[in-house]
């Protein structure tokens, strides 16, 4: 008797996994009819050569096993079902599907094939299926095979409170660095790279936050007008690294390059945290392509609108919205996150929008069945967990607001310390909180100051540079009449509109950003830098450059004497908050006596050298205050049960135009206290000494930062 082409095969994993004599099929779609799997010609990918169905269903999974298929191997699904958009079915067999659960995608979409479900044209153009086939104009997944030797490699495990993050764009980071071997660069491979690892460890970096690495598809808009969507925010495949990040050149190389970066990241102590999208894919609204989860099941992977099911909820401002109370969508996310830890050794993600992922039927819900999956997850609940934490949904501002085990991309913080330096009236009362760890935010829901995760800058937004230049975006480039992009920026220019020859000015704005990233370390909670920042990057006041894949977002690394200057600046910060175990608190300040400690672990002090009271921190003009952490009013012990203490540290912040006269706080023991940073000037401070109780100047908009030394 002949052998079956097609074995039954079995309903899990999800995916093409491939057992070393064949290959296991398993596709989820609860409402298909039928599920064939297309198989590519690897040198002419646009060539059918078999085809053949999953003829069995288990639990709403399609499946069957291929013996003989081997790794490299190109496919497609093609999934028949009702086409009828009004109730929310979009099944079309004549469009070829990427597998939501391929390991590995090759090739791109040609928007000028038939890659539309529908047939364009009319008022009810979404409603009449198009039957051509798109096979040549769509990507296919990729047959893997697990090969990649991780030779001991092991999770960093950086504690939070030890965390510094560094947000940057694999190719962005890497595409003009000269000491990068040119066929590298912009790549996974260049992001390993010792010259690139070193860089990361001179700016004292503890973990790596990747913009999307996930493989995406360009929106069709982007298309029209030559550019791409340079960050990333439009998945297609929730478990492929994009092809267009590696140097491999082979099919699926891709995944052991993306390996390999990680292995030499962990192997300098470096972690990898993935920004991912599950809020949205790259498949628009009704209007849009027809490429994976739209096709396979449209009703189990997007929400739709309840009184018209033609239509998308979009809460996203993409065209579509993750549906989060599916379980097989849901089952989707968890699987995807469980793989890039387990399978690609990453150690965190940060989730955009991740109030989407929180929404239920009703609204954003804290016990959302999102975070009951990843609370009881024994894998996903351990490692590091960061929401960006809004929507454009209603209700979607949800920082401080999110589940026990999460960090938040404090946006408050944010907003706050750009509103102080920039010497808004009525800022004391919100920056004391803000350079505490935001307790008011996190304290009641059982978390730590770690939950803040703080920042300046972002990717999204005005670099630091920008944020001193400008006071109005300039994303003409875009291609958008400047139009797209946060008008309320809490900017300010120094006093000219952009750059500038005027030697003042250029010296305020190289102040202001001393002062930005001094505030960032002194901070309570979780510093995130953004890639380029300490060396003076600009976008030439683009606050918005998604779609711009050039020089203007890429890292210039030909730095001036400037740049280099604050580099070294920055690099003395992270030294700082590594040494002084009082900036990196993991529990909320008290404001008491703990221990035997003769100082407090935490006070405030006008310049006159007196604590403040209720009514100074409500005063509409305060701009001058004084923060005393006590360095032997640590409450945690280390890890060894020991008592910490450290040097007690004084930081003097002055947003006033014009300089103040500190007096520094007399303590019972008698050593002085010793600068050990002075926004004011670029240089490394020459740690001049100034006797309790006497005074110290600070200089108009600048920031300083004195220590006493650990008492036995």
């Amino acid at each position: 008797m002949r052998r079956a082409e097609v074995l039954p095969g079995k309903p899990f994993p999800l995916g093409a996994t491939y057992d070393g004599h064949g290959v296991n099929f398993a596709v989820f779609s609860e409402h298909a009819k039928k599920v064939e799997i297309c198989l590519y010609d690897a040198d002419e990918p646009s060539k059918e050569t078999r085809r053949f169905p999953l003829l069995e269903n288990t639990h709403q999974v399609w499946h069957g096993y291929v013996p003989d298929l081997t790794p490299g191997t190109l496919y497609g699904l093609r999934v028949h079902g009702p086409f009828e958009p009004k109730k929310g079915l979009r099944f079309n067999p004549h469009k070829l599907l990427v597998d939501p659960y391929a390991r590995a995608i090759h090739g791109g979409v040609d928007y000028r094939g038939a890659i539309y479900g529908y047939v364009a044209g009319g008022k009810e153009e979404d409603l009449v299926q198009d039957k051509q086939d798109d096979a040549a104009a769509v990507p296919k997944g990729v047959v893997l095979a697990d090969s990649f030797d991780w030779g001991g490699d092991t999770h960093p495990r950086v504690p939070w409170h030890q965390t510094v993050i560094y947000e940057l764009h694999v190719k962005g980071f890497t595409k003009l660095h000269p000491r990068v071997p040119e066929d590298l660069r912009g790549t996974y491979a260049g992001l390993g790279h010792p010259a690139v690892i070193e860089h990361l460890k001179k700016v004292g970096v503890t973990a790596v936050e990747l913009l999307p690495i996930h493989h995406i598809v360009d929106e069709p808009f982007l298309a029209e007008r030559k550019l791409t969507n340079y960050w990333g925010y439009s998945t297609l495949g929730y478990f492929a690294p994009d092809s267009r990040y590696s140097a491999a050149g082979s099919r699926g190389g891709q995944v052991d390059e993306f390996k390999a970066m990680v292995k030499a990241l962990h192997r300098a102590g470096i972690e990898v945290i993935l920004d991912v999208v599950y809020n949205h894919t790259c498949e628009g609204n009704h209007l849009g392509p027809t490429l994976s989860f739209k096709g396979v099941d449209n009703g189990a992977y997007y929400r739709l609108t309840e009184k018209d099911p033609r239509y998308y909820l979009d809460v996203t401002g993409t065209g579509n919205s993750w549906n989060a109370t599916h379980p097989y969508a849901l089952k989707l996310v968890a699987d995807s996150l469980r793989y890039w830890v387990e399978e690609m050794h990453v150690d965190g993600f940060r989730f955009d929008l991740a109030t989407t992922l929180g929404r239920d039927r009703h609204g954003y819900d804290t016990r959302a069945a999102f975070f009951q999956i990843l609370h009881q997850d024994p894998v996903l609940s351990q490692v590091k967990l960061i929401s960006e934490p809004w929507d454009v949904g209603d209700f979607g501002y949800q920082v401080g607001n999110f589940p026990v085990l999460w960090s938040e991309w404090n946006g408050k913080y944010r907003d706050t310390i750009r509103r102080y330096w920039k010497g808004d009236d009525r800022q004391a009362a919100e920056i004391g909180y803000r350079l505490t760890g935001s307790s008011d935010l996190y304290a009641l829901s059982g978390r730590k100051p770690t939950a803040s995760v703080n920042f300046v800058t972002a990717h999204d937004g005005f670099t630091l540079h920008d944020l001193v230049t400008y006071n109005d975006k300039h994303n003409e480039a875009n291609g958008e009449e400047n139009r797209d992009g946060a008008n309320d920026n809490h900017s300010w220019n120094c006093g000219v509109e952009g750059e500038t020859t005027d030697a003042k000015i250029n010296a305020l704005r190289e102040q202001q950003k001393r002062n930005f990233l001094a505030t960032l370390f002194v901070s309570q909670g979780v510093p995130m830098l953004v890639a380029g920042d300490e060396m003076g990057r600009t976008q030439k006041g683009n606050n918005n450059a998604y779609c711009q894949d050039n020089a203007l977002s890429w890292v210039d690394w030909e730095l001036n004497d400037t740049q280099r200057s604050l580099l070294e600046f920055t690099s003395r910060l992270t030294r700082l908050r590594r040494e002084q175990p009082v900036l990196r608190k993991r529990r909320f300040f008290r404001g008491a006596h703990m221990w035997d400690s003769e100082l407090k672990d935490l006070a405030w002090f006008r310049p006159d050298g007196k604590e403040m009271k209720k009514d100074d921190w409500e005063k509409p003009y305060v701009r001058s205050l004084a923060f005393l952490l006590g360095g032997d009013a640590i409450a945690t012990p280390d890890d060894e049960g020991n008592r910490i203490v450290g040097d007690t540290v004084l930081v003097l912040m002055n947003a006033h135009h014009e300089p103040i006269s500190f007096l520094l706080p007399a303590l019972e023991w008698g050593a002085d206290w010793e600068q050990v940073v002075d926004t004011s000037t670029a240089a490394e401070s020459q740690h001049t000494h100034t006797p309790a109780g006497g005074k110290v100047q600070v200089a108009g908009r600048s920031l300083m930062v004195l220590r006493r030394p650990a008492t036995e």
